[in-house]
């Protein structure tokens, strides 16, 4: 667990699971294979292990406190939820509520979740089991969904989503919940959060993928959600998962919120880099590179 403060925020990191994936090729599909073996100084074994050819990844929550707000950004997998097409993620069990209690948070304190979008790995912990229904895991907090993804995934739309069956039922355990308990509440364009926290949308990824934006004081950061999956994207930022819908619009969304970051010095906040670490990055030839790295383990 790590702990921080810009501005006025506290942010804690709370981890729910560490795990490798599958193979760059895999995940990345238009990359060019021998870039990983460029890169491989620093993204071997961290963020890559050489000698499986599998991604490290992780999938965490940032928690982040202000005078009056309680802010969940993403709740990962969740416990019990049936995932069939995702094996890692199929009746996962964690200790996630202890975690979070761990750094002073009780289900009950929360008072936002901000799901960046709505893929499994990113609101499973909205609900949980309750006598067996599923049920709010923060029953005083304001779910914020973007509008476009929740058009996009529910059950009555016509969505043909490029990844196929990878996000069956989690409309259904993790977000109608919400709607039924009255505390979803949709957004477009943009929302704020709080005075120092806004949400900017940040499409391709998913129709309606967002990001996080902190302004306070002199500090700066962006919590990007599912625009990075593994640091390759900042040196590489026309690379995308097999998982965007919309490749075009990721590449874009990705190089404006990468180029905001480095022209504002703001600590990029991914949902999935190892370590609880966040970047200060910079321009370089015409991509990105990583400057240092901030945050504590």
């Amino acid at each position: 667990m790590t702990t921080m403060m810009l501005g006025r925020v506290r942010i804690d990191r709370v981890l729910e699971h560490e795990l490798a994936t599958r193979p760059p090729t895999q995940m990345f599909p238009g990359m060019d294979p021998a870039g990983w073996q460029a890169q491989r100084s620093w993204l071997a074994p961290h963020y890559w292990d050489p000698a499986t050819d599998l991604l490290q990844t992780c999938v965490q929550t940032w928690v982040l406190r202000t005078d009056s707000e309680t802010v969940l950004v993403d709740t990962g997998i969740g416990n019990g939820k049936s995932r069939p097409a995702l094996p890692a993620f199929d009746g996962l069990g964690t200790d996630f509520l202890d975690r979070l209690r761990a750094v002073g948070v009780a289900p009950e304190d929360v008072t936002v979740v901000v799901n960046t979008h709505l893929h499994a790995d990113h609101v499973g912990w909205n609900t949980r089991l309750d006598n067996d229904e599923w049920a709010p895991t923060f029953p005083n907090a304001t779910y914020l969904v973007p509008r476009a993804d929740y058009e996009f995934w529910h059950p009555d739309a016509a969505s043909r989503p490029r990844i196929g069956n990878a996000n069956d039922n989690v409309f259904t355990d993790s977000v109608l919940p919400i709607e039924h308990a009255g505390l979803l509440r949709l957004w477009d364009g943009a929302h704020q959060v709080t005075g120092d926290l806004r949400l900017e949308l940040a499409p391709g990824h998913t129709p309606g993928s967002s990001v996080l934006v902190l302004e306070s004081g002199a500090d700066r950061a962006v919590f990007v959600g599912d625009l990075l999956h593994n640091p390759i994207q900042i040196h590489q930022p026309d690379v995308n998962s097999c998982f965007c819908e919309d490749p075009v619009a990721a590449r874009v969304s990705r190089r404006r919120l990468l180029a905001w970051a480095a022209d504002h010095r703001a600590l990029v906040f991914p949902a999935h880099l190892r370590g609880g670490l966040a970047a200060e990055i910079e321009r370089s030839a015409g991509a990105f590179a990583v400057k240092k790295w901030g945050f504590t383990t």
